[in-house]
């Protein structure tokens, strides 16, 4: 019965296993061990897409892109292909992990446990599309594709995967946003329209993952927007391993990208277990700054973003443990928000989510309510 199916879903799938956890069983491992059950994985011949179609329900597209890009829409195109050969490793990885019944990884009932293979192994294979239109677009355009790096998953229970994987599908979704804006505006609306295929897709798969993770499957009315530089500099703090990317620092398009230092959530919020409404953060000064020189701006939803003080906590030479007011009720902070370090003195400057990543010291955090 359907009525079956979907209980299921909602409860065989997200039972866990009681067992400890294993070890974290994702850290530097081999992007190419990764992928050696995903056919020819970033350059599949002919045979092996099909088969990668197959899996995924659907196909590339067989449209023609135009001759030409502006140069910004590489730097888009560059930023997807980084993202989605992440995503494509991460769902690997989560789905050797269930399909081995990993400590920590067990799901409960058979029905539950199929459907969550199959869903798992048509995630994996429409991610690796994704990332094979971009990889496609580039070489079209005469550009050098983003290869593949090592990556670190910094998950050990299918609860904490399926954690990781909301939030870093928030930040795609609304970095996908920023990326049709920019299309758009730099004379490239014809390639629009397939990023916003994704973001419709990218939204499908949120929505099984808030189920999954008890929430209702729809967020927010209009999701928190993000920008590439957010979205890059995410993927390279915490996900790549340092020095394995094999061209990365040949790409011309992300290089001109702005480098974040990173901004570590060392405390949230949950609004279910807090009525304070604070997170903790921890970053790194610059040499001769002081703390009174920078301050947290705050990006949610379709909202202007806005900047409050924090206050120190801890100061270790030019390492800083501030709390932060995270003003949940006042301005209703549910879904992602992105919270980025930026300089006092442009304070007052920020009219667009572009405006704060520019000025950013250090970012983004991520904080996912609700």
């Amino acid at each position: 019965m359907r009525q079956n199916i979907i209980q299921l879903a909602l409860c065989g799938l997200a039972a866990l296993s009681t067992a400890a956890p294993a070890n974290r069983r994702s850290t530097n491992n081999n992007v190419s061990d990764e992928f050696q059950s995903i056919d020819g994985f970033p350059a599949p011949n002919p045979q092996q897409l099909l088969e990668t179609e197959r899996r995924a329900h659907g196909t590339l597209s067989n449209s023609t892109p135009p001759d030409s890009v502006d140069p910004d829409t590489i730097i888009s195109l560059q930023v997807i292909a980084a993202e989605e050969q992440f995503e494509a490793a991460f769902f690997q990885q989560l789905l050797a992990n269930v399909t081995n019944n990993e400590a920590g990884y067990e799901i409960v009932g058979g029905n539950a446990r199929t459907m969550g293979i199959d869903a798992l192994t048509a995630i994996v294979a429409q991610e690796e599309l994704h990332a094979l239109n971009a990889i496609n677009a580039l070489r079209h355009f005469n550009q050098t594709p983003v290869a593949p790096c090592l990556y670190n998953f910094p998950v050990s229970t299918l609860d904490e995967a399926i954690a990781l994987a909301q939030t870093f599908t928030s930040v795609v979704l609304g970095t996908l946003q920023n990326v049709v804006l920019n299309m758009g505006s730099h004379g490239d609306a014809g390639l629009t329209q397939g990023v916003a295929s994704v973001i419709g897709q990218e939204g499908e798969q949120q929505g099984f993952f808030r189920l999954l993770r008890h929430n209702i499957p729809s967020e927010l009315p209009f999701l928190t927007n993000s920008v590439r530089d957010f979205a890059f500099n995410a993927l390279n703090q915490n996900f790549i391993v340092p020095g394995s990317c094999p061209n990365i620092n040949q790409i011309a398009a992300l290089k001109k990208l702005h480098v974040m230092q990173p901004l570590t959530v060392t405390q949230s919020f949950d609004p279910k277990k807090s009525v304070n409404e604070t997170v903790q953060l921890s970053f790194s000064l610059p040499n001769g700054a002081n703390p009174q020189d920078y301050e947290v701006a705050y990006i949610n939803q379709q909202n202007i973003p806005f900047v409050l003080p924090y206050t120190v906590l801890h100061q270790d030479g030019q390492t800083l443990s501030v709390t932060a007011p995270f003003p949940f009720g006042e301005h209703l902070l549910n879904g992602l928000t992105i919270l980025a370090i930026v300089p006092t003195s442009a304070v007052g400057g920020f009219k667009s989510n572009q405006d704060v990543a520019d000025a950013t010291l250090a970012g983004p955090g991520l904080v996912v309510v609700n």
